[in-house]
């Protein structure tokens, strides 16, 4: 295993019932990176991350963490985990919860940075049953960065945190990875990848469709975003070949195209008086949705 690769799935498969949950899936996580997993639901992400932390067993392929067997407990007190689904103890206290967790790690962060750091104090005394949901979602955040993991699996962290929350939450993320920590975050929300990622892995029924940068994933959308004011009317913009679609934007035009020099020769043709034009390229999002409507076959092409 390379030095640099702290996990890696290879080949692996799984099945529930009839159910094709992973079907020969690779994907590996890099010392100092934070990969974010995109993909539909039912694509295999949970399954994925289930097998990396040896929840789950793969019915063929390998799974290895830190080189290991992710069962051996050299390998387990070297992770932090945030999963969706958590029960806790509903009497417990979020700092008597973090503590707990703590013990089980070598070297971990003392209870009370942590409650300083994600700004727990607030509620750090009450008992978990009367915390918000937002509130449990933070104190979860807690207990999976409080043993100094090298490698931190975050399934779905932001969902029910308010904006501010969230935002408190990435900043936290940048710190970590900053701070020599590698993280694994899978997430609905395209934006919190376009902001933290240095790596996305796209998968799609249970196979690896794309891998890259934010920039490279993008890179696979041709389509670009013109922004104009212009007296060319939308239904004849609409009309032009390399136009997909034409909405207004506020007093502006929105112009969706394959072909963003030609729509500007056109523009510039029909009205010398065109302006405050911009040209924007895909986000992460419009990629994200076109790679996964691909058929499989071409998605292939992309890794």
């Amino acid at each position: 295993m390379s030095h640099a690769v702290l996990a890696r799935l290879s080949g692996a498969r799984k099945n529930f019932g009839k159910i094709k949950a992973l079907d020969g899936l690779d994907l590996s996580v890099n010392r100092g990176e934070l990969l974010a997993v995109l993909g539909p639901n039912g694509a295999g992400k949970s399954t994925a991350i289930s097998l990396l932390l040896g929840l789950e067993q793969p019915d063929a392929g390998t799974v290895e963490l830190f080189g290991l067997d992710p069962g051996e407990l050299d390998a387990r007190r070297r992770v932090g985990i945030m999963m969706q689904e958590v029960a806790l103890s509903p009497a417990a206290k979020p700092r008597e919860l973090i503590q707990q967790v703590s013990n089980y790690y070598p070297t971990p962060y003392e209870t009370s940075a942590v409650i300083k750091r994600l700004a727990l104090a607030s509620f750090a005394e009450r008992p978990y049953k009367d915390l918000s949901g937002g509130q449990k979602r933070q104190v979860q955040f807690g207990m999976a960065i409080c043993g100094r993991p090298e490698l931190l699996f975050l399934d779905e962290p932001t969902v029910g945190l308010d904006v501010n929350a969230r935002e408190a939450l990435w900043r936290v993320l940048r710190d970590l990875v900053h701070e020599g920590s590698s993280i694994v975050l899978t997430t609905h929300y395209l934006e919190e990848a376009e902001a933290l990622a240095n790596r996305v892995a796209v998968i799609g029924q249970g196979r690896l469709v794309a891998s890259g940068t934010v920039d490279e994933i993008r890179a696979h959308v041709s389509r670009k975003n013109v922004y104009c004011r212009t007296a060319i009317g939308a239904g004849e913009i609409r009309g032009w070949p390399e136009v997909e679609a034409v909405q207004p934007a506020g007093d502006q035009l929105h112009i969706v195209t394959h072909d963003a020099e030609g729509v500007l020769r056109r523009l510039l043709s029909g009205d010398a008086a065109v302006r405050d034009i911009e040209v924007k390229r895909a986000g992460l999002a419009e990629a994200f949705t076109e790679i996964t409507n691909l058929d499989q076959g071409k998605a292939e092409k992309l890794q």
